[in-house]
């Protein structure tokens, strides 16, 4: 199913191996007059023994050892701080080259743990809930800089919160789009889920979306992953308001596209993400249009109470009220389920990652490439 994404290698600086995929790690290793079976051999110290130092690498040559130090590299991001939250969870924020930084959250769980990651430097789409989506938009992450919060946060957890604890999942539902940085995205998609480096189910790596139809067709076509879409409203006109992505891939677009990836989604439902805001998508009424959008389709409902941060405009839904609107899904034959909020306390539950980007023109930019005008102020509500 995967097409191999192939750029050109560069020949004027070392090539960031931790981000090569098993083709190109191959391709890459032809280059050097190497046999393709180097990539599998260096994958495994990379991916599965954690090693970064060439000279380590055993069972390569010295000269080949020595070449790579001269013509490759493994850059990991700083680590600038570090928060624990009462529940467990644990959130690192990462400053990557050029100074802007992104956050990355462990979430642990009895049967697993979670790692929600970054794509992109800041966010374009401006979704109104959303802290991130405030702050801007810099810049598409490398597949390097993805891979390396698994490869930054397996190496924490292990030796300073649980040790021999793996990670398990991972969901990009971090900072940005990552259908918006689609090539990257799904080149450490595949990393994660290689047999010779991390090895993970395609049932456990979650790429979320807010409704790029385009790219959720491609990634139909070039990798086996989990889908999680961020739907947060049951109706075009309330999710204009919300969504602004929504205005140029409205509603019947996109379940068309999720009705084409459905039967190829390895958990065998597409899971609709739906934050819940007080009196503003929370009512008997939306939960009605929801059924009626969802009718027929199998589906997995998740809904997150709303994450507070300052100026937001919004409040969280009550509980009672929560529980009410999962009732009525429910009694549909939609399987809901109210997602529990995890990190509230160190800012690093659902909607409330924020890093530190610049500048907010880009994000405009982004969204005016896309065909969506935001009126001004709009986004300044979120």
């Amino acid at each position: 199913m995967s097409t191999a994404f192939a750029p050109e290698i560069p020949d004027d600086r070392p090539v960031e191996i931790l981000g090569l995929g098993r083709a190109r790690l191959e391709a890459f290793f032809a280059s050097l007059g190497e046999k393709p079976f180097r990539a599998v051999q260096v994958m495994k110290w990379l991916h599965q023994r954690g090693v970064t130092d060439f000279s380590q690498m055993t069972d390569l040559s010295r000269a080949l050892r020595e070449k790579l130090a001269q013509v490759a590299c493994v850059t990991l991001p700083d680590v600038v701080v570090d928060q624990a939250s009462r529940d467990g969870t644990r959130k690192w924020v990462l400053r990557l080259e050029g100074g802007n930084s992104v956050e990355m959250v462990y979430i642990p769980e009895d049967d697993r743990a979670t790692l929600c990651v970054s794509s992109q430097v800041g966010c374009s789409l401006a979704c109104t809930f959303c802290s991130t989506g405030r702050q801007g938009f810099n810049r598409n992450m490398s597949t390097a800089e993805i891979v390396s919060q698994l490869f930054l946060a397996n190496r924490l957890v292990e030796r300073e919160v649980v040790p021999g604890r793996k990670i398990t999942n991972i969901v990009f539902m971090g900072m940005g789009e990552p259908l918006l940085n689609f090539d990257a995205v799904c080149e450490a998609a595949e990393i994660m889920m290689e047999d010779n480096a991390w090895g993970l189910s395609k049932r456990r790596v979650t790429v979320s979306t807010s409704g790029i139809v385009p790219a959720m067709d491609r990634l139909l076509e070039r990798v086996d992953v989990s889908l999680a879409v961020s739907l947060h409203a049951p109706t075009d006109s309330l999710r204009d308001e919300l969504v602004p992505i929504n205005r140029k891939y409205p509603l019947a677009e996109l379940m068309a596209a999720c009705d084409r990836y459905a039967p190829r989604c390895p958990t065998g439902a597409i899971t609709y993400e739906y934050v819940m805001l007080k009196d503003v998508n929370d009512t008997q009424a939306h939960a009605d249009a929801l059924i009626r959008l969802l009718h027929g389709r199998e589906a997995k409902v998740n809904l997150i109470p709303f994450n507070p941060f300052p100026m937001s405009g919004y409040e969280r839904s009550s509980f009672a009220r929560i529980a009410k609107f999962q009732q009525r899904l429910v009694a549909a034959g939609i399987n809901t389920i109210p997602r529990r909020t995890r990190g509230e306390d160190i800012d690093a539950a659902c909607g409330q990652l924020v890093g530190d980007v610049d500048d907010r023109a880009r994000r405009d930019e982004k969204l005016r490439k896309l065909g969506v005008v935001v009126a001004p102020g709009a986004a300044s509500t979120c």
